[in-house]
């Protein structure tokens, strides 16, 4: 396992700390999630799913008894990651915070994943991944000038933001660590994160001074890369930027007149050639143009229901789609690690425990201490 070795505690909760945390589980590290104990016996769903691999702590953090074994965990056990998901100055309250337990190991690696940053003005503020991508820009320029910014059905911020670069914050901690023995306090704000996904086109305002408007950029509507709908009420996904893409694309749907629009960057010849492909499209069906378009290397590909992403070949040659097993003996259908390697390949527990599963295993003989 690529990670073996690394002892991660994880106090996070939701999605970015806990995506975060099950990538490193994926790869081979021991993870231990911290959580307040489940009221009515009411677990959330996708912790079956987020907390697979790990063990479980349903402890009550405000009881100095927890927080002494807890420190405990970091001093006599060897567990040297912390990932914590609080707003800034709630894990210094409980006595878990970095400078109180960086003097139990001075190795200690320790992230912190808040919205905005342990520091400036939105430090103490609540928000969610929409407000995060909102205030980052990405909004700003995304969607139609008639209807505005469009809500999204997954975590932008979240995800791409916070859980994948407190992953790579933490491994290149621990490579630092390796060469120095020292450990550091790592400090991701999803906002600062999802502020970076603008890399394609910030450059055009940071540098050129140009501002960026809904549907006057290639892949915002500006252009002809986009979605449209066929004649069974589904849509197709058309990204022929490359020339050779647009020529496979005239051919494909029997207008190789309308390559003269495609290489055009006049907007006047890109709408109408907009235009043309949405009358086209809506000519057939999905399945249609899905035939014509399997011989055809053009960049067109169908927007497919998620059941439909389930049973795609593509998925299941890549081995995407795992049985991870349960307490019970049986197994559950999850999405696998995506990270494949000629050396290594992931292996899995369990799905996600009931809260405090593992109690007494790594706490009872510390609570008997105190």
């Amino acid at each position: 396992m690529l990670l073996k070795g690394l002892k991660v505690l994880d106090f996070s909760t939701l999605l970015p700390g806990p995506f975060a945390t099950m990538m490193l589980a994926d790869l081979g590290a021991e993870v231990v999630h911290v959580t307040k104990p489940v009221e009515d016996g009411k677990e959330w769903g996708p912790d079956e799913y987020l907390q697979r691999s790990k063990k479980s702590l349903a402890v009550d953090l405000k009881s100095p008894e927890v927080v002494a074994s807890i420190r405990e965990l970091l001093k006599e056990q060897e567990y040297d990651i912390v990932v914590e998901q609080f707003r800034p100055g709630v894990m210094a309250r409980l006595g878990l915070d970095y400078d109180s337990l960086k003097a139990i190991n001075s190795g200690l690696i320790y992230c912190s994943i808040t919205g905005y940053g342990q520091t400036g003005p939105y430090s103490e503020r609540g928000g969610h991944d929409i407000n995060y991508v909102a205030l980052a820009g990405l909004q700003g320029y995304s969607g139609t000038k008639e209807s505005g910014p469009a809500n999204i059905g997954f975590q932008v911020a979240d995800l791409a933001g916070g859980s994948m670069h407190a992953v790579i914050g933490i491994l290149s901690a621990v490579i630092y660590r390796e060469k120095t023995g020292i450990g550091q306090h790592l400090d991701i704000s999803m906002t600062d994160c999802a502020l970076t996904l603008n890399a394609l086109f910030a450059h055009d305002h940071l540098a050129e001074g140009k501002p960026l408007a809904r549907e006057e950029l290639i892949l915002n509507g500006g252009s002809f890369y986009g979605y449209y709908e066929t004649l069974d009420g589904r849509y197709l996904s058309v990204g022929s930027l490359e020339p050779k893409f647009r020529q496979q694309l005239c051919e494909a749907i029997g207008s190789p007149d309308l390559l003269r629009l495609a290489m055009s960057s006049n907007p006047a010849d890109l709408a109408m050639l907009k235009e043309q492909l949405g009358s086209t499209f809506l000519q057939k069906t999905l399945e249609e143009w899905q035939s014509i378009f399997s011989e055809v290397d053009a960049c067109v590909e169908p927007v497919l229901s998620f059941e439909e992403t389930v049973a795609h070949p593509l998925f299941k040659a890549r081995e995407m789609f795992v049985e991870i097993e349960k307490p019970d003996g049986t197994t559950q259908k999850q999405i696998a690690c995506p990270i494949k390697s000629n050396l290594f390949k992931a292996s899995y527990g369990t799905i996600g425990v009931k809260a405090g599963t593992h109690n007494e295993d790594i706490l009872g003989s510390l609570l008997k201490k105190s």
